[in-house]
C-alpha cells in the first residue's frame, strides 16, 4: 500500500473529502487527487505546449533566460539551482531544467518595492513553440481555481470556516513552474539528483507527473523514502511550509525529491513534470490558526508574511556564476 493516498474530490459529501484530505495532510502531507474538475484538454496543451518548449535548441530556449542570479520568471538551465540549498545541504546542482511564470493580472501593492521585484517581475515568453503562451496561461488558471478549492477543503479539515482563506489568497502570488529531467548520458557527480531534497515553500504544490524512471519520492516517518504514485488523470498534492507553519505542524509539509534513473535503464529515461506552487498574497500573515493551539500550547513559529518568506527562500536555491 502506497504512503501516499489517492483521493477522489467528486466522490461523497463534501465534509467527507475534507475530512480525508486533513487525514493524509496530517499523516503524510501529500496525496493524489481525481475527480478534480480540470478539464483534460487543458492539462493535454499544457502538457504538449512544455515538451515543444523543452524540445527547442538551447538557444531558442535561452532567448528567455532568467535575466539575473534569483530572478523568478524565465528559464533555467539545467544545474542551474540546488533545492536542496534551501535547507542548507550544499549539494550539487540539480539535473533538470525548467521554465517558470508569475501572475499577470494582479496589482502589487503600492509601497513593496521587493514586491514589485520579485513577484511581479515580467513574466518572459518565447516567440516559440507557436501557442505557448496561450496553452500555459490556461493551465495557470486552472490550476489557480484548482488550488482555491482545495483551499476550501483545507479550512473545513481545520474545523474552521470553509471561506477562511479566501481573503488571504484573492490576490495569490502563485508560480507555475514546467520541468525538463533530461537523459543521463553522463553519471551525476556523487549527491546530485534531479531534484535534491527539500520542502516547499507555500501553501500548497499541484503536481503533474510523467510515470517515468527517476521519479518523485516522499520521506515517511521512518526516515525511508516512498515513490510518490503517478496516477492517470490525477495530480499529487503537498503541502508547503506556510501550511505548516500556519497549523502549528498539525499538518506537514514533507521532505521529498525526485531521484535519478536507475544506470541500467533501458531506453530514454527523459521525464517531465509541471509544478504549480501556491502561495498566498503577498502580504498575508501567515501565523498559527485558533484551531491548531490547544489548551496550554503556545506557537511553534513567529508570523512571517507570505512574500519575503517566498522569496528569501528562493533566492537560497540559486546556483550563482563562479567567480
Amino acid at each position: 500500500m502506497s504512503l501516499v493516498p489517492v483521493i477522489d474530490l467528486a466522490a461523497g459529501q463534501k465534509g467527507a473529502v475534507a475530512a480525508a484530505v486533513a487525514e493524509a495532510c496530517a499523516r503524510v502531507g501529500f496525496l493524489v487527487v481525481t475527480g478534480h474538475g480540470v478539464p483534460a484538454a487543458v492539462i493535454d496543451r499544457g502538457w504538449d505546449a512544455a515538451r515543444a518548449f523543452f524540445d527547442l535548441p538551447e538557444a531558442a530556449k535561452r532567448t528567455v533566460l532568467m535575466p539575473r542570479p534569483g530572478y523568478p520568471y524565465g528559464y533555467s538551465p539545467v544545474a542551474g539551482e540546488s533545492l536542496a540549498q534551501s535547507l542548507g545541504d550544499r549539494r550539487p546542482p540539480d539535473l533538470k531544467e525548467s521554465f517558470s511564470i508569475g501572475p499577470a493580472d494582479l496589482t502589487p501593492p503600492p509601497d513593496s518595492a521587493d514586491a514589485i521585484a520579485f513577484a511581479w517581475a515580467a513574466n518572459l515568453w518565447p516567440t516559440e513553440p507557436p501557442g505557448f503562451r496561450d496553452a500555459i496561461l490556461h493551465y495557470y488558471q486552472a490550476l489557480s481555481d484548482l488550488a482555491g478549492r482545495l483551499m476550501r477543503l483545507f479550512a473545513l479539515g481545520l474545523d474552521l470556516k470553509e471561506t477562511f482563506f479566501d481573503s488571504r489568497i484573492d490576490r495569490a502570488i502563485s508560480a507555475l513552474r514546467l520541468l525538463n529531467y533530461p537523459d543521463q548520458p553522463v553519471p551525476p557527480q556523487p549527491g546530485q539528483l534531479r531534484a535534491g531534497a527539500h520542502t516547499d515553500y507555500g501553501s500548497l504544490t499541484i503536481l503533474l507527473p510523467q510515470d517515468a524512471p527517476g521519479g518523485l519520492e516522499v520521506q515517511g516517518f521512518d526516515g525511508a523514502w516512498h515513490t510518490v504514485p503517478a496516477v492517470p488523470g490525477g495530480f499529487v498534492i503537498n503541502l508547503g511550509d506556510l501550511m505548516a507553519r500556519w497549523t502549528n505542524d498539525r499538518w506537514r509539509s514533507t521532505l521529498h525529491r525526485v531521484v535519478n534513473p536507475p544506470p541500467d535503464a533501458a531506453g530514454s529515461t527523459r521525464r517531465q513534470s509541471i509544478a504549480f506552487f501556491h502561495q498566498p498574497n503577498w502580504d498575508a500573515e501567515i501565523a498559527c490558526l485558533p484551531t491548531c493551539l490547544g489548551a496550554g500550547e503556545t506557537p511553534k513559529y513567529p508570523p512571517v508574511l507570505s512574500g519575503p518568506h517566498l522569496a528569501s527562500k528562493f533566492r537560497s536555491t540559486v546556483t550563482l556564476p563562479a567567480t
